[in-house]
């Protein structure tokens, strides 16, 4: 929901667009290092449900964050949070995804991942922009995070077997 007006939301809090390209260069490198960490650990899982879970709910605590920054500074930490939080969950989703794909059909099976992956995106980002021009940055976080919250939850139920 926020990718398409980020800079936006960072020149509310005082950035340019300087700052919402920092910002970004900040999640995307705490995310790269976490995911190397996060890639090793989860190979020696035998369920990934838990670490699944513990990154949705990071990054829900992240979005949930992002309803106080009021500096680009405060911006630089949740974004480390929101970097961490998808790192973690990005490995275990990957390789859970991949031990339930048909090995004859791995690449249409990936292919509808990822086509459902620009739908959502697609989805998010008009709704994101509805959000936000009608009630603020503060409710979109919200509904952010509380899908991320609901993820969470749905994934750390799930029974072992499924995952």
């Amino acid at each position: 929901m926020l990718v398409p007006i980020y800079a936006l939301f960072v020149e509310d809090i005082g950035g340019n667009l300087l700052a919402a390209s920092y910002a970004f260069a900040v999640f995307a490198f705490m995310a790269g290092v976490t995911t190397l960490l996060s890639g090793r650990y989860t190979d020696r899982l035998e369920n990934y449900r838990l670490i699944m879970a513990l990154g949705y709910l990071l990054v829900g605590l992240g979005f949930l964050a992002l309803t106080v920054v009021n500096s680009v500074l405060t911006l630089f930490i949740v974004q480390i949070i929101i970097g961490i939080g998808n790192a973690i969950y990005a490995p275990a989703f990957d390789a859970a995804y991949s031990e339930h794909l048909d090995s004859h059909r791995a690449g249409s099976e990936w292919g509808a991942w990822e086509a459902i992956n620009y739908f959502t995106a697609a989805i998010g980002a008009v709704l994101g922009g509805v959000l936000v021009t009608t009630f603020g940055f503060e409710v979109m976080f919200v509904v952010m995070a509380s899908l991320c919250f609901t993820s969470s939850l749905y994934i750390f139920r799930l029974p072992k077997k499924l995952l």
